[in-house]
């Protein structure tokens, strides 16, 4: 397997060459295709566009090497991660939890549109929809009973499963909590 490159645009990662991309994409589904909201395989045109934090993951694993853009200054790990500390709030807890997610053979794609950490897949967008929506707390997180109910109920109206993962950075480990919500 070859190390990608790819290239620091503002606050994404694109990797420019088309088969890297395809590569890339098939092996997990990382990223998206520039103007493809839902690819349904690896078979596309266009560059891929990668968040910050499967960027990280995946300089984090030796698949990848990120390149100020327009330069050849390779950026090392230390400095994309201060980079997605700035982007994240909380990024180590959510770097924690992606890392969970996709060594456990998940599908891991930002949850923004469902206001949300991560949208989870067990296939992978275009192939089934993402059963589970991620949100990621501390352990000494304190949420209401109307932050439960919001949550759940969003959840339910996009027909997911609502789960918290709380995430200790100290000991380095995930508990994940999951509400269900039924209908009568």
């Amino acid at each position: 397997m070859n190390i990608i490159r790819g290239e620091l645009v503002e606050n994404r990662i694109v990797i420019w060459n088309i088969e890297d991309s395809r590569a890339l994409f098939k092996e997990g589904f990382y990223g998206k295709p520039l103007g493809i909201s839902k690819p349904k395989n690896a078979d596309f045109q266009a560059p891929l566009i990668l968040d910050l934090i499967e960027g990280f993951y995946l300089i984090k694993i030796g698949r990848l090497k990120v390149y100020k853009a327009g330069s050849n200054k390779e950026l090392s790990l230390n400095t994309v991660e201060k980079i997605c500390s700035k982007e994240y709030v909380n990024f180590k807890e959510k770097l924690l939890v992606y890392e969970e997610l996709r060594k456990a053979g998940y599908i891991v794609t930002p949850g923004i549109k469902f206001g949300c950490d991560f949208a989870v897949y067990e296939y992978g967008p275009g192939i089934d929809h993402a059963p589970y929506l991620i949100e990621v707390v501390k352990p000494n997180y304190k949420i209401s009973a109307t932050g439960i109910i919001l949550s759940g109920r969003l959840a339910t109206t996009v027909r997911k499963q609502f789960i918290m993962a709380i995430s200790d950075v100290k000991k380095g480990k995930v508990k994940f909590l999951s509400f269900d919500w039924w209908r009568a």
